[in-house]
């Protein structure tokens, strides 16, 4: 997709047998969950950790979800024995959900009880308990609580849809289990590097490429993720080719043997004025909107009949149309909404490539011209396009409007060409997408940033400035993006305001936030946050150090002017400029479409500042 401008049915009992572990804490505010349960109320005080379980299994257990509360029990230090909390998964919950993949969770000294839906809101479940685990005096307990908790969208995840320098395996696999962890259940495959999915669809993968796709379907599955098979045959196609479609079926059936039961059909970034093969002209007449909408309903149609409806297991057919950026009807528009099978998904990406915002008023608008909810493709916080190029984009998942669940069945967002930098927005994604009504950004960002910190309140504080410095994002209102550094931006314009009012005090409150600045990367690269975030944002973290070891050494020049120290100001002044100088040189490397670009931080802001500084020193 082509951006053009800035912008866990089945039960699990845990029946307590409590050790002397020491009290049980009194209650008190309960851990943030994430994403943001529908219901979840303190019942109780905590339940202590016992040091041993023991685990009961039938035949309705899921076993992702038991993979995942064996692991979570074995690494706070419970071991599996015939003694202790006894663990038990059965088919059914008394409180639990009608939605799929809902779920009921209670904790009390009584025992512990999990109930899904479904195999994946058993898994969920598991990772809500995995949030309620707090520290007891020198050993670990849970929560006291009652969870009711089910998604607000069928289809929540991410699509790998970007352009340029590719994610690896290691990527992939590693966005595979973030999004079981967020309990985000989708992963479109639509990987811009893989050329049998573009311009060689016909032809069928290497066994090694189709081994390695075998294996990430395989992770999909483990982590209750459905992969879904992206397949863009527009570019060649000759829709009334009976040769055609039957390729398209035969790379299906390639990837359908993996495991993979989700397809897609997308025609973004297509022309329809003009055809691929003469036949088209004759089948469905001369190019043009209606023309194209015909040839590509005739087509998912097909595969929906020839295809989705003799395998079983496969899930609705996706599709992207070429107009998928606006809310205007038109003929193309006309003949999907007439003619298209109503199981097929369309996607549409808002009422821009890159929207500054998503309301209910324009998704009930586009869900009425297509004649059926729309699959939101979110196109944040890719970084591919011009305007983002040499940025990390860091700010929150906000400007989705409450409601959108009605008009919606789902959000996909597209991530960066650096995963583990995508991971802040794409936990928002996750969260507004599971409760769109229960969604605050003031409380998901912080989620997000401390767990890409590993829980590390130092390294925590550390993301949250460096963040802030990378926080370019769209918004609402006459410009289209959110300002960069906006809390560096306020605290410049406070320290302004005090300077120019004779309160000099100012500058030893600004110069504190600068050496936060100064120090974040290295806080960052020291503490427990994930390594793959910090081979990813290097650059941007040597950039970081050098503008904010900049903005400490202009400040006390400015301080040696005001104290009459002008030979101490010089000096700092000269240093602060060979810091910016080092500073616009730190390079990204090549990573996104547009190549080595400046790293830019908190540009318009923080060298703003710096250039207003010189000018008093």
């Amino acid at each position: 997709m082509i951006r053009h401008r800035a912008l866990f049915a089945a039960v699990v009992t845990v029946a307590a047998t409590l050790t002397a572990a020491g009290p049980a804490a009194a209650g008190g505010a309960l851990p943030v969950v994430s994403p943001a349960p529908q219901q979840i109320e303190r019942t109780a005080a905590d339940v202590p950790l016992p040091s041993s379980v023991a685990l009961v299994t039938d035949a309705t257990t899921d076993p992702a979800a038991k993979d995942l509360l064996t692991s979570l029990l074995r690494d706070h230090g419970v071991k599996t024995g015939s003694r202790g909390l006894v663990v038990r998964l059965g088919s059914t919950g008394r409180d639990v959900p009608g939605q799929a993949e809902g779920y009921a969770l209670s904790v009390s000294r009584t025992g512990i009880t999990i109930g899904g839906r479904d195999g994946a809101g058993q898994y969920y479940g598991v990772q809500t308990l995995r949030q309620l685990f707090v520290r007891s005096g020198h050993g670990w307990a849970i929560a006291g609580a009652a969870v009711r908790d089910w998604p607000d969208m069928a289809l929540r995840g991410s699509i790998e849809g970007f352009y340029g320098p590719p994610w690896t395996t290691a990527d992939r696999l590693r966005r595979l289990a973030f999004l079981g962890e967020v309990k985000a259940n989708t992963y479109i495959y639509s990987a811009k590097d893989d050329t049998y999915l573009r311009a060689r669809w016909r032809d069928p993968y290497p066994a090694d490429e189709l081994a390695t796709l075998g294996q990430l379907v395989r992770s999909a599955g483990a982590h209750h993720v459905e992969f879904t098979y992206a397949l863009s045959p527009g570019v060649s196609i000759c829709f009334s080719s009976a040769a055609d479609v039957a390729a398209v079926e035969a790379k299906f059936q390639a990837v359908y043997d993996l495991g993979v039961r989700s397809f897609s059909l997308p025609f973004d970034d297509i022309s329809y004025t003009k055809w691929n093969c003469a036949a088209d002209q004759t089948a469905f007449g001369a190019p043009g909107q209606a023309a194209a909408g015909a040839a590509q309903v005739s087509l998912l149609n097909a595969i929906t009949e020839e295809f989705g409806q003799t395998h079983q297991g496969v899930r609705p057919l996706q599709t992207v149309p070429t107009e998928y950026s606006d809310l205007k009807d038109s003929p193309y528009k006309t003949e999907l909404r007439e003619h298209l099978d109503p199981s097929v998904v369309v996607q549409w990406t808002g009422t821009d490539v890159v929207p500054p915002s998503v309301t209910t008023a324009e998704a009930a608008q586009v869900s009425t011209v297509y004649g059926r909810k729309v699959f939101l493709w979110d196109n944040y916080p890719v970084n591919d396009y011009e305007q983002s190029a040499g940025r990390l984009l860091l700010a929150p998942y906000a400007q989705r409007e409450a409601g959108l669940s009605a008009y919606l069945n789902g959000i996909v967002a597209n991530p960066m060409n650096q995963e583990a930098a995508s991971e802040v927005a794409e936990f928002g994604a996750a969260d507004f997408a599971w409760n769109d009504a229960g969604y605050s950004p003031q409380r998901s960002w912080p989620q997000a940033l401390a767990r890409l910190a590993g829980g590390d309140p130092r390294a925590t504080a550390a993301l949250t400035v460096f963040a802030d410095l990378e926080h370019l994002a769209p918004t609402f209102g006459p410009t289209p993006w959110q300002p960069q550094a906006p809390v560096l931006a306020a605290k410049a314009a406070d320290f302004w305001r005090h300077w120019n009012a004779g309160d000099h005090r100012a500058l030893a409150e600004l110069r504190a936030y600068a050496v936060r600045v100064r120090d974040a990367a290295g806080v960052i690269r020291g503490g427990r946050v994930r390594s793959a975030f910090v081979a990813e944002a290097g650059p941007w973290l040597d950039a970081t150090a050098l503008w904010g070891g900049a903005l400490v050494t202009r400040l006390d020049a400015l301080a040696a002017a005001t104290r009459g120290d002008q030979a101490a100001a010089d000096r700092l002044t000269a240093a602060a400029d060979d810091l910016v100088t080092r500073a616009t040189a730190v390079k990204t490397g090549d990573t996104n479409r547009w190549g080595v670009r400046q790293a830019l931080v908190g540009d318009g802001v923080l060298d703003a500042l710096l250039v207003k500084l010189r000018g008093q020193a």
